[in-house]
């Protein structure tokens, strides 16, 4: 039996959870819990077992911890570049097709000749 793919949601705070959880939702997937500092988001990794983690940059600190606790976990991060993290997007519009790992748009721009 098949099971959606789960997502889990981190910002610095209620606010800002709350509209990145808006951005992330999709019928693609099911969003779970959500957290608002690093202790938080491993507890809830733990118990919740996400397949995809969405970061805003306030908490990508907590990214190296995530990645080396749960090494096949996809993680997002949102807002600034982290290292650790499979993808980033500068925005929550790009959240969506970062967690499926789709292609950003636009592509490689080829020459004409």
């Amino acid at each position: 039996m098949c099971r959606a793919l789960k997502v889990l949601c981190a910002a610095p705070d209620r606010e800002r959870l709350s509209a990145l959880k808006y951005a992330a939702v999709s019928k693609e997937y099911e969003l779970t819990g959500g957290a608002t500092d690093a202790d938080a988001l491993m507890r809830q990794i733990d118990e919740l077992e996400p397949d995809a983690v969405v970061v805003a940059f306030e908490l990508a600190g907590a990214i190296e911890a995530v990645r080396a606790a749960y090494p096949s976990l996809r993680i997002v991060a949102v807002g600034a570049e982290a290292e650790a993290a499979d993808d980033w997007v500068g925005s929550q519009e790009e959240v969506r097709a970062a967690v499926l790992g789709l292609p950003r748009p636009g592509g490689p721009v080829g020459s004409a000749g």
